[in-house]
């Protein structure tokens, strides 16, 4: 039997941005969504819940020690009292890099990641591939990414849970003392904080 084309999902675009622009267009027009209140999710996800947020605790623990303690002790009040709490990441776990053991995260069940702090997940740490691999054969995911560790260098898989979820402290970089709290944020990206980058090294 000949598949009928005469769908509405034929008639949208195959590039993935434009199809949702289209989505959105055709919701809109039929009065199943507000603009307004889009343009309010869209701004919160991309401005207020984000990997900038976890980059400014990041920042934080480098450059002060008695936080850096307090949030690898218990980061939950902490994080309630900076307002980073909420769906997603009602208990969280703060795993360090050092010159032993880099650490790396994934959610072999699902997709369980903390939004407070790192915002949307990527599509690839959803991906059946990175959830299998990850633990299989985590170097050579790691060297897909271009991070390539010593041998000496130990990778720890965490992971995540409903009940628990992991935030990477990637190594603070050579040549960043004395640079300010935001400056050192801007060194710390998602894909650090998940374990398959490491931090930017500063600008000369």
């Amino acid at each position: 039997m000949p598949h009928d084309h005469d769908h509405p999902h034929s008639h949208l675009p195959s590039d993935p941005a434009l199809r949702v622009k289209a989505l959105e267009t055709l919701l809109t027009d039929k009065g199943l969504v507000d603009p307004a209140a889009l343009d309010e999710i869209i701004d919160l996800y991309q401005n207020k819940i984000g990997p900038q947020n976890g980059a400014k605790v990041v920042a934080k623990m480098w450059a002060d020690p008695a936080f850096h303690r307090a949030m690898m002790e218990d980061p939950m009040p902490v994080l309630r009292d900076m307002g980073l709490y909420g769906r997603q990441g009602e208990h969280m776990v703060f795993v360090e890099n050092t010159d032993a053991v880099h650490n790396m995260v994934v959610c072999t069940l699902c997709s369980c990641y903390p939004w407070p702090l790192l915002g949307i997940p990527p599509g690839w740490y959803k991906s059946d591939a990175y959830r299998a691999r990850s633990v299989r054969e985590p170097r050579r995911v790691l060297a897909e990414f271009g991070v390539t560790l010593a041998e000496e260098t130990k990778v720890r898989v965490w992971d995540s849970t409903a009940e628990v979820r992991y935030l990477v402290v990637p190594k603070r970089p050579l040549g960043t003392e004395g640079m300010s709290e935001e400056a050192l944020a801007q060194l710390v990206s998602r894909d650090s904080m998940i374990g398959t980058a490491l931090a930017q090294e500063p600008t000369p």
